[in-house]
């Protein structure tokens, strides 16, 4: 019987490899670009965005840059958030974000809204990942993060989990647990993937 640990950790190893190939940068802006105009088109204009914060996150390493979206939305009147990295095992908090304002290394290296900014609780949570599926499934880094989040956010009030990744970032399926937390959409620069819940 496979251990599904070991199952992830070598999924982990091949997602990131995968993802890590993107070199080129006129191919990331572009995919940027593309998820952006593909979230404002199928999500933001059909009415499928809730009103109320929008979390993204600011990209570490070869991430989809989700920037450009923040930034549209900003300008649309959105309150934008990004995470704030707790203890390893806890739920992420968010704070506001203001571009004009500048950010702290957090817990990770990744940058993140000071302490005097205000938390906020998400409506709809932009989700980075190493590798999903056309169940709606994600592999994320193994810290559990953005699964303790999903459940906490979700025993309060709705949230809407959009996942954003590269189109070459999706595997046959990903291997998951009981506590894995399903996304409602993943958006790549290719296509759109709605999920039931």
């Amino acid at each position: 019987m496979t251990d599904p640990r070991a199952a992830k950790d070598a999924a982990r190893a091949q997602a990131r490899a995968r993802r890590d190939s993107l070199s080129d940068d006129r191919l990331r802006a572009f995919a940027a670009d593309a998820l952006r105009d593909r979230f404002l088109e199928e999500l933001v204009r059909p009415g499928f965005i809730p009103d109320g914060p929008v979390a993204g996150y600011w990209p570490l390493g070869s991430e989809l840059d989700v920037r450009p979206l923040l930034l549209h939305l900003k300008t649309e009147g959105r309150s934008i958030a990004l995470p704030v990295s707790g203890p390893r095992g806890q739920a992420l908090t968010f704070r506001d974000w203001d571009p004009a304002l500048p950010l702290v290394a957090g817990r990770y290296g990744i940058h993140e809204p000071g302490a005097d900014r205000p938390e906020v609780v998400p409506a709809v949570l932009l989700v980075p990942m190493l590798a999903f599926d056309r169940s709606g499934h994600r592999l994320g880094y193994g810290a559990g993060y953005y699964d303790r989040t999903l459940d906490a956010l979700r025993a309060v009030r709705p949230v809407l989990a959009v996942g954003m990744a590269f189109a070459v970032q999706e595997m046959g399926a990903v291997p998951c647990g009981a506590h894995d937390e399903r996304l409602d959409w993943i958006l790549t620069e290719r296509e759109t993937l709605r999920f039931a819940q």
